[in-house]
């Protein structure tokens, strides 16, 4: 069942109207999940980070042995030329996706020049201004480049993420506050973190278990040349216990607020307002 609406989907060459099967029961990504995928949004008619978000799906394809397909110059056209569709006051996810179809004489590894590649555009609105979550610890943890394919954005990472998010939720929380393999603080279940003390900002420091993701780098750039001083630096739970603010920083809803990391309570400050409206300035500057 589809997440969103108003669903169309780009596949062998041309776009077609509603959510159309593309993979195959016998397909390398069917069967043994070699899958990628990216995320970029549409809100207000505006594609923030449009070509970045398509570029780093080549990058993760080439991380689990996919052969990339599209140029992403490409990929953004046949994006721009999908969201003709739409209404500008349509809020649209944009999801390409990459797949392998076959493998070796033992199934495992992928061949080279086998992938199959689809876009799909599905209306999911962005969550109120003042919409807010709350994070609880979980007992599962971050995997390590020798463990996952943890620089790519694939299908094979989610359920993890899954378990992180469900075993919150049982909590009564709305996400998940997640250590590294070390127990460091590294991301959420669904999301970049950053947390606020006297008025500076800190991120965990990528460090090979999380992406670093392309609407975590733009929120760190508008905050650096609004002088706010940002750091990436290590973190442990009692620092965001100690925070004055927290919020969620991903492409879905860009910015959400923190109200609670299990007892400790937040309010929804200043930073994390100017925050969230420095991204809605910059993408309408046209410069994403």
């Amino acid at each position: 069942m589809a997440t969103g609406t108003k669903i169309k989907t780009y596949y062998e060459g041309a776009w077609h109207d509603g959510d159309v099967s593309v993979m195959k029961a016998a397909d390398h990504g069917a069967w043994l999940g070699t899958t990628v995928f990216d995320g970029a949004r549409m809100v207000n008619g505006l594609t923030p980070d449009l070509e970045a978000h398509c570029a780093r799906i080549n990058r993760s394809a080439q991380a689990l042995m996919i052969t990339p397909t599209v140029e992403t110059d490409d990929m953004v056209e046949m994006v721009r030329e999908g969201l003709k569709g739409y209404d500008k006051t349509d809020a649209i996810y944009i999801r390409p996706m990459y797949w392998a179809l076959a493998g070796d004489e033992l199934g495992i590894v992928p061949l080279k020049d086998a992938t199959g590649f689809a876009i799909s555009l599905e209306q999911i609105p962005m969550a109120a201004p003042g919409a807010a979550t709350t994070l609880t610890r979980t007992r599962f943890r971050r995997p390590v480049l020798e463990d996952n394919v943890v620089n790519a954005k694939a299908g094979c990472l989610y359920p993890n993420n899954a378990r992180m998010m469900v075993e919150a939720r049982s909590k009564g929380f709305g996400n998940a506050l997640v250590a590294d393999a070390i127990g460091n603080v590294a991301e959420t279940a669904s999301a970049n973190v950053f947390m606020v003390k006297d008025g500076e900002v800190f991120t965990p420091v990528p460090n090979g278990t999380f992406l670093a993701g392309i609407t975590r780098a733009r929120h760190m750039k508008n905050m650096r040349a609004d002088g706010i001083k940002v750091h990436e630096t290590v973190l442990g739970f009692d620092d965001f216990h100690a925070a004055d603010e927290v919020f969620l920083s991903g492409n879905m809803m860009k910015v959400t607020p923190v109200k609670a990391f299990d007892d400790t309570q937040y309010q929804i400050g200043p930073i994390t307002r100017r925050v969230r409206e420095m991204y809605w300035d910059w993408a309408a500057s046209g410069r994403g």
